[in-house]
């Protein structure tokens, strides 16, 4: 067995047992490891100490909780071994800036930190050729884009967090709020029936540390609306990551971990990302549980 097939076998167990009470000792008996070596371990391929990803994944779960007003606070809380009201608003307004009463009654979403799949950091899959893995169907394509398009909506901004990628930083999710105001005034947008939809990052004019994100619907070039932002994808090459998962909740979970496969990919391959990175949709497929990724990429200096 390889060391991040050990911790992998951690990780499913503490999904598996989430409410139950969890020790160290436990664990790294399972995993047949000393205590010391099995911490160090874990940390390493997870990003996270052992008794912080415990704590960080029972927050995700007691979150999607929270959104049922029957399930009392208190509740919740105990379930996952918050011992009082007051540990759980404090943990929770800690890691996502708002507190759990605040969250139940907004419409915002949450960036949580996900359950990893340690078998994407170890497996690499040529182009064309799809890899199959925990529910999460990806494949990859270098293609041309051969005339730029033009896509009309909305943009907003969000504090960008160097060197964490989407389900290794927990907070609120500024780009959900951005995809519900786009939903509020596509209808208001001339675009044909099979027009693509958009969702994509940039430093554009953002501040530092901070970053673009923009949604918007594909339109011909005489359609364009001042009341609304605009984002041209250009001509260039692009690595095409098809993603799939099987049904629309899953799609939203997975997202960070086909990103962080994509890094992984893109660097065995000698590439790095150049610059933003477009969620690409087909409006017209009533199944939104597929997508893609279209990486505009530069060699890598250093592989």
């Amino acid at each position: 067995m390889h060391a991040w097939e050990a911790i992998q076998k951690i990780v499913d167990y503490i999904e598996d047992n989430i409410s139950d009470d969890i020790a160290i000792d436990e664990l790294s008996e399972l995993a047949g490891l000393s205590e010391f070596y099995f911490q160090r371990l874990f940390t390493r391929l997870v990003k996270k100490p052992v008794k912080e990803y415990i704590k960080l994944r029972r927050l995700a779960i007691a979150s999607n909780e929270l959104k049922n007003k029957e399930n009392r606070i208190i509740d919740i809380a105990l379930k996952y071994g918050f011992n009082s009201h007051e540990t759980f608003t404090r943990t929770f307004k800690r890691n996502y800036k708002v507190t759990p009463e605040e969250y139940r009654n907004s419409d915002c979403g949450l960036n949580n930190f996900d359950k990893p799949n340690l078998l994407l950091n170890y497996v690499m899959v040529d182009e064309g050729v799809p890899l199959i893995t925990d529910g999460l169907v990806l494949e990859y394509k270098r293609e041309v884009l051969e005339k730029e398009i033009l896509f009309l909506g909305v943009k907003g901004y969000y504090y960008f967090e160097k060197g964490k990628m989407l389900g290794e930083r927990p907070g609120l999710s500024e780009p959900d709020l951005i995809w519900k105001k786009f939903h509020q005034i596509k209808h208001n947008i001339k675009r044909n029936e099979d027009a693509l939809i958009i969702g994509v990052s940039y430093h554009g004019d953002a501040l530092d540390d901070y970053s673009t994100y923009f949604v918007g619907l594909e339109i011909d070039s005489n359609d364009i609306d001042n009341n609304y932002d605009i984002f041209i994808l250009p001509k260039r090459e692009y690595v095409i990551c098809k993603f799939e998962a099987q049904n629309d909740k899953e799609l939203g979970e997975v997202v960070g971990k086909a990103m962080k496969y994509t890094r992984f990919w893109l660097r065995e391959h000698g590439l790095t990302a150049d610059g933003f990175f477009p969620e690409i949709y087909n409006s017209k497929k009533s199944d939104a549980s597929y997508m893609e990724m279209w990486i505009p990429f530069k060699k890598r200096e250093n592989k």
